[in-house]
């Protein structure tokens, strides 16, 4: 007997779980996608990045190589997802899904041009689609037509809703949590890695008594001290805390897909005058860059502002990065609203609803006075006025020199 192995199939298995935002909340976002295929024509886009799939369906997808999708049509919105996740996929999606088999090469793009057909005009993500990907698609698809629609939706992902403001919110509080979970744990004798673990455990902790019906994952800390403070990404190490030495808090709460962060200076115990110097000059440029957070500014200006704050003071040199980004659907390793960074090369012009974050820092190189990496980083929800602080933790001297 031969065993019939299909290339598709749809397995709804069990019920609709409880997703992050209501479905009034998704058919607003879909409307808003729709508007783009409008504009541009489409008769359909094929979404890929996890940020725009979890954002436009709910389902924020483990990839491990395999491909994933958010098909969207006029009158469609369907996940496109592997037969190893089951059920899952169905259950935490707004719409349909399609569970695409591997027993057969390219099964996933069959289910693409099963919903979408041939000879369209079809949208897609330029800046997540690999050659290889991309040569699928014009091979199964056979598009009239193809268009980059990622601009189009980072800019729909910029603006946040009243629901997103909410989580993002939740977020903040949560980041806070997980920092004074670690100014608990500081001390000297402790390595970087128990510190780091008491903060991830409080933030998971917290997400999970606020968000039982949630999935729990990709929470985490980055927690530095001395030399590894120089970096804004560097990994947690086993060093052992020493008294005196700077670090460098960094809490990531991750709530459906929603990334938010605090990060701070700090001290074990004491701080030379050379360190308290430049982290006080830090602080400085981080509350005059809040006072810059208005709509209607754009990041550019907002950049060359707190630059020539800098340059005053001597300390633009030790700058590494742009002062904040857009906040929403991202993650270290998926996601990235670069059309609302604080660089000099971004024009975009500030909005209500819009999220952002203030983060100066400066890296002062080993063997000068007061070494290390310098960084205090708060989420700010722009508004009709000004902005709003969403971070409550404590940044500066006077509440950071602990152990």
């Amino acid at each position: 007997m031969t065993l019939e192995r299909p290339e598709q199939y749809r397995f709804h298995n069990g019920t609709k779980a409880v997703l992050p935002f209501g479905a009034d909340e998704y058919e607003a976002r879909l409307a808003g996608l729709r508007d783009i295929m409008e504009m541009h024509e489409l008769d359909a886009v094929v979404l890929t990045s996890m940020h725009n799939v979890a954002y436009y369906s709910g389902f924020l997808y483990c990839s491990f190589g395999r491909p994933y999708a958010c098909v969207v049509t006029k009158t469609e919105c369907v996940t496109v997802s592997a037969g190893i996740d089951a059920g899952q996929p169905w259950r935490r999606s707004h719409g349909d899904n399609i569970t695409y088999t591997d027993w057969k090469r390219d099964n996933f793009w069959r289910v693409v041009t099963g919903i979408i057909g041939t000879g369209k005009v079809v949208g897609c993500e330029a800046d997540h689609l690999t050659l290889l990907q991309s040569e699928k698609l014009n091979a199964f698809l056979q598009p009239r037509r193809g268009v980059d629609i990622a601009p189009a939706t980072m800019r729909q992902r910029m603006v946040k809703s009243a629901a997103e403001v909410a989580l993002i919110r939740q977020g903040c509080q949560v980041a806070d949590a997980g920092g004074y979970a670690i100014r608990d744990a500081v001390r000297a004798g402790v390595r970087e890695i128990d510190v780091a673990m008491a903060g991830r455990d409080a933030m998971e902790t917290e997400i999970a008594r606020r968000f039982p019906d949630a999935e729990y994952r990709d929470t985490w800390v980055w927690f530095q001290s001395g030399l590894n403070t120089d970096g804004a990404h560097n990994p947690v190490t086993g060093r052992v805390l020493q008294r005196g030495d700077i670090l460098s808090l960094n809490c990531f709460p991750m709530i459906s897909g929603y990334y938010t962060a605090l990060e701070r200076t700090m001290f074990v115990e004491e701080v030379d005058p050379a360190s308290r110097k430049i982290w006080e000059a830090n602080v400085a440029a981080h509350e005059y860059g809040m006072t810059l957070l208005k709509p209607g500014k754009s990041c550019a200006w907002i950049t060359a502002q707190i630059n020539e704050f800098l340059a005053e003071r001597q300390m633009l040199q030790y700058r590494t990065f742009g002062y904040g980004h857009s906040f929403g659907i991202l993650s270290h390793y998926y996601g990235r609203e670069a059309g609302l960074e604080l660089r000099e090369d971004i024009d975009t012009v500030l909005e209500p609803g819009m999220v952002i974050s203030m983060e100066p820092m400066l890296t002062i190189p080993e063997g000068q006075p007061g070494a290390g990496g310098y960084r205090e980083h708060d989420i700010f929800l722009v508004t009709e006025d000004g902005n709003e602080n969403l971070t409550g933790y404590p940044y500066g001297p006077g509440f950071n020199v602990v152990g």
